[in-house]
């Protein structure tokens, strides 16, 4: 497969962002970038079916429209309840496999030319009681972009998440810091972006700032913020 699996230290911690990002720059250089998100829970119900609020903001920052059984393709599994995918899977009486996952990711990596993947919550996040989505990212074997906080107590949560990317056999290609609030101590900000490079032997290919409004953006709008701040990160992944 031809893409980029967009994993995270937490949840909120802006892989909605990253990946929308990814996949406008993506299309704007003419690669055929298209956002999956395998699982997702939260859904809100509209006119009779279920919508992923993270696909979504994807597929509207980018500008891309898909019929409705494409996008209903791009996210697979969407569960309601705002919990952990396997708790919100138990409550439906379902579960959530990695085997069935990559192979709604491979289809549609078929139908289009690049995956921009985005994971739900953190790596070791159960998807059920054997599989985490460590394991979702290690067995799609697609490069890994970590998105991580960049202010205090990111440190341990980034090298960590490092750690367990490389001990299941996947070497990440960037670290991307995201101002996940308003009123980032800079000092801390700047020195974590550089212990993150040295402890975690990683580059560290943007930070985002926080951006009150972002989702009303026209993809215009946020085509130029993405390219403001993640064009490093492109460069790491030959786009």
């Amino acid at each position: 497969m031809n893409g980029v699996f967009i994993a995270g230290t937490d949840t909120g911690i802006g892989k909605t962002l990253v990946a929308a990002a990814v996949v406008a720059l993506s299309r704007e250089q003419g690669v055929n970038a298209v956002p999956v998100k395998p699982v997702q829970t939260g859904c809100a119900q509209r006119d009779g079916a279920r919508v992923a609020p993270d696909l979504e903001f994807c597929l509207r920052m980018s500008g891309l429209k898909l019929d409705p059984s494409e996008t209903d393709a791009l996210c697979p599994v969407k569960l309601a309840l705002p919990a952990s995918p396997h708790l919100a899977a138990a409550h439906e009486s379902t579960t959530v496999s990695v085997i069935e996952l990559v192979s709604a990711v491979r289809a549609i990596d078929q139908a289009h030319g690049f995956v921009v993947v985005e994971g739900a919550g953190g790596l070791m996040v159960p998807l059920n009681p054997r599989e985490m989505m460590l394991d979702l990212a290690v067995s799609l074997d697609l490069p890994v972009v970590l998105v991580a906080r960049s202010g205090l107590g990111t440190i341990n949560h980034t090298l960590l998440s490092l750690c367990a990317l490389r001990a299941a056999g996947s070497e990440p290609v960037a670290v991307v810091l995201n101002d996940v609030t308003p009123n980032v101590q800079e000092e801390i900000a700047v020195d974590n972006r550089r212990t993150i490079e040295r402890c975690g032997a990683v580059t560290v290919a943007g930070r985002i700032p926080f951006t009150p409004g972002i989702e009303d953006f026209n993809s215009d709008q946020f085509l130029e913020f993405a390219g403001a701040h993640l064009a490093e990160l492109m460069s790491c992944l030959g786009v």
